[in-house]
């Protein structure tokens, strides 16, 4: 989505095909990620970016993570299911995830930056440091990773 408002027409418009296919979890999905869109703009009171609409869609699937596991503590697996069903159709909406070993490759060449800029290998307390390079070097090729996944990666690659 190159311009402001694109994806929410591009959401309109799957509302409509989902209540004609009478696809209820889709529908309300839908109708979910148009609020929240809708709500940070008026929150921001101006258009959102691309990328503001990219955030505000990984904070909803964050929120359904979370009520995944605690509806899966609470042994509530069907409610577990319903939110696992909303994060597939957000999911839709965003870049694809990087996978295991390209996330890797991108912890590695974030450690490389940093250890050319510094002259020394980063440690455990250049965490921060490293996460931002991973994170800018994610914003600039239009990917997206969970933060904690990165996390991990980057705290095995610095106590390594």
């Amino acid at each position: 989505m190159t311009e402001a408002g694109a994806l929410e027409s591009l959401i309109t418009q799957q509302v409509v095909t989902a209540m004609k296919a009478h696809d209820a979890v889709r529908t309300t999905t839908l109708r979910l990620i148009k609020n929240a869109l809708k709500n940070k703009a008026i929150e921001k009171r101006a258009p959102l970016t691309p990328a503001e609409e990219q955030q505000a869609l990984a904070t909803m699937i964050k929120q359904r993570r979370d009520s995944i596991d605690q509806f899966t503590k609470g042994n509530r697996p069907e409610l577990a299911a319903a939110e696992a069903a909303e994060i597939v159709v957000i999911e839709e909406f965003l870049p694809k995830a990087l996978d295991e070993s390209a996330l890797q490759t991108l912890v590695a060449e974030a450690v490389a930056e940093v250890t050319a800029a510094s002259g020394q290998k980063p440690t455990p307390k250049d965490m921060g440091t490293v996460m931002k390079a991973v994170q800018a070097k994610l914003q600039a090729a239009s990917l997206r990773a969970e933060g904690r996944t990165v996390s991990e990666l980057v705290k095995k690659v610095l106590a390594g």
